[in-house]
């Protein structure tokens, strides 16, 4: 009797600590809010610079303007391992505004919530 209620014992335990356990469905999450992301942030990161933007195609990820006599473009591109680069290139009378690139840096960063 003393073992037949030590075995009840053992599997009521047992159970219980079945029902302890979780079991979570496995999930994707999607990433392609990276390059969309990304590129609202260097739009607006070379707005914020000052940049007068020209033309904006997220399809080829290019971004141009001018800044006082600055040629600027910016390169938004998906790399092979997924991730998202951004390229600043000002061309030009660069002396006019030297923190040009800073700026739009800190803007890009502020607006990537870095």
């Amino acid at each position: 009797m003393l073992r037949a209620l030590f075995f009840v014992s053992i599997l009521a335990l047992q159970s219980i600590a079945l029902f302890g356990c979780v079991v979570y469905e496995p999930y994707t999450v999607s990433q392609p809010a990276n390059f969309d992301r990304a590129w609202h942030a260097a739009l607006g990161g070379a707005q914020d610079a000052g940049v007068q933007v020209t033309s904006a195609d997220p399809a080829t990820g290019l971004i141009r303007g001018t800044k006082d006599g600055i040629d600027v473009t910016v390169v938004v591109a998906r790399q092979a391992d997924g991730s998202v680069r951004v390229q600043f290139d000002a061309k030009g009378q660069t002396q006019r505004d030297p923190g040009l690139s800073q700026r739009f840096s800190q803007a890009y960063d502020r607006r990537m919530g870095r």
